[in-house]
This record gives structure tokens, C-alpha cells and sequence, in this order.
């Protein structure tokens, strides 16, 4: 068994444990590999989203929370290729990372058929990427900022091309005129500003929780914007 089936096979197995978990060296028995190396699975499972956190003391050993799982969702193969399409058109823009941790979730869920199926599929649409990715800790940041609700620190490029730094509570993400940008109460102006994403050179996340403000208070959005919850 190669290293990406034991990683799906890993994720089911802790999933049919339940509550009970299973411990590295069971896991290991299983899979016939060293207690080192499922613990470095379980490493990479965790960083890429997975809800397995390991239960200390005897009888312990490594358990999914329940709390953060959705329960059993059966997808065909061309709903699978219409996520893909998604997250493949979306590459480099906010959450691109969430979007693409979720889809590696859904294909490890998938029978080895229907995952098949669902890769020929993806293997006839093409994306041609013409927009350059920008810096994926500056995205990442900004995208843990809203998330989380914390203030980020901004070295922003203003209209005049002077660097300035700013301190923002994050409001929303929107896309308009085809340009991201990160819609916040701006702490240096104390204003709310509209930042276009590609003119940040660089964003920190702080600590501090950022003002709860009402995303009403953006103002009317155009006519023809939509949350994306919007379907």
C-alpha cells in the first residue's frame, strides 16, 4: 500500500473507531508499518484539516472529534468534478486552501471507483491560470483574520504607491471589477476601507480579537453581488 491509500485508509479506519480510538501501535499492527510512521501520518493528516487529536493516558491513542465531522454524504463522480472545477478555477484566491483541504476529504470518502470516475472527469476540464497566485502567507493571514475575527497588520500599498501599514479589524471578503479585496475598519484612517488584496506586500496576524462590526455597515453592496451563500 502506497503512502496516499494508507493516508485514506488511515482517515476511515479512525473513523470507524469512534470514541474508542485506535492507538499508533495498533494502527501500526494494521497497516504493517512502524509506530513512527503512522504517528508522521497523523501529523499530515492534522495539517491538512483532519479532526484527529491524540488522547493521552493509558488507553489512549488517537481519536476523530466527532463535533467537527460531517455525518456520511454520498457524492457522484460529476459533483466531485464540479468541486474540483471549483477549487481549480479558484487557485490563489481566499480560502483556496480550505477549498482545496475540503476536497481532499470528499475524494477520501469516495469508493476507489467512483474516485476513478470522478479523475477522468477532471482530466478533461482544463483551467488555464492566467492571474499570478500572489504570497500564500499574506493570503493565508488575511483569510485567518476573517475566520477567526482577529485585527491583521497590513503593509499595503496605497493609490499612489507609498507603502503604509495598517492595523484592520476585517469585515469582508468581496470581489468586484475583477479584483479581490479585504473590506475592514481601518485603524490608521478609522474608517472602513476597501483594500485591494494585490496591492498588500505582506499581513500579520495579531492576537487581538478584532470589533464585531456589522457587515451592514459596508454600506449597499452593487446590484449584481451576491454572498456566496447565494446559490
Amino acid at each position: 500500500m502506497n503512502r496516499t491509500d494508507r493516508l485514506y485508509a488511515l482517515r476511515e479506519e479512525l473513523r470507524r473507531a469512534g470514541s474508542g480510538g485506535r492507538t499508533a501501535e495498533r494502527l501500526a499492527e494494521s497497516f504493517g508499518v512502524s509506530a513512527r510512521t503512522i504517528k508522521r501520518d497523523i501529523s499530515t493528516l492534522q495539517h491538512g484539516g483532519f479532526p484527529v487529536w491524540a488522547r493521552p493516558g493509558p488507553g489512549g491513542g488517537y481519536v476523530v472529534d466527532k463535533a467537527a465531522t460531517l455525518p456520511p454524504i454520498n457524492f457522484t463522480s460529476a459533483e466531485v468534478a464540479g468541486l474540483a472545477a471549483a477549487v481549480a478555477a479558484h487557485r490563489g484566491q481566499p480560502f483556496d486552501g480550505y477549498a482545496r483541504a475540503a476536497l481532499v476529504k470528499v475524494l477520501s470518502v469516495m469508493d476507489t471507483p467512483a474516485r476513478e470516475r470522478a479523475t477522468v472527469i477532471n482530466d478533461r476540464v482544463w483551467i488555464d491560470h492566467t492571474e499570478p497566485p500572489g504570497d500564500v502567507r499574506t493570503r493565508h493571514a488575511i483569510d485567518r483574520g476573517l475566520h477567526e475575527q482577529r485585527v491583521l497588520v497590513v503593509d499595503y500599498l496605497d493609490r499612489d504607491d507609498k507603502q503604509t501599514k495598517r492595523r484592520i479589524d476585517p469585515i469582508a471578503l468581496a470581489r468586484t471589477a475583477g479584483q479581490w479585496y479585504l473590506v475592514g475598519h481601518c485603524r490608521t484612517r478609522e474608517a472602513i476601507r476597501w483594500f485591494r488584496l494585490d496591492r498588500m506586500t505582506s499581513a500579520r496576524l495579531t492576537t487581538e480579537p478584532s470589533a464585531a462590526i456589522p457587515v451592514e455597515d459596508i454600506g449597499t453592496p452593487p446590484a449584481t453581488a451576491k454572498a456566496i451563500t447565494d446559490f
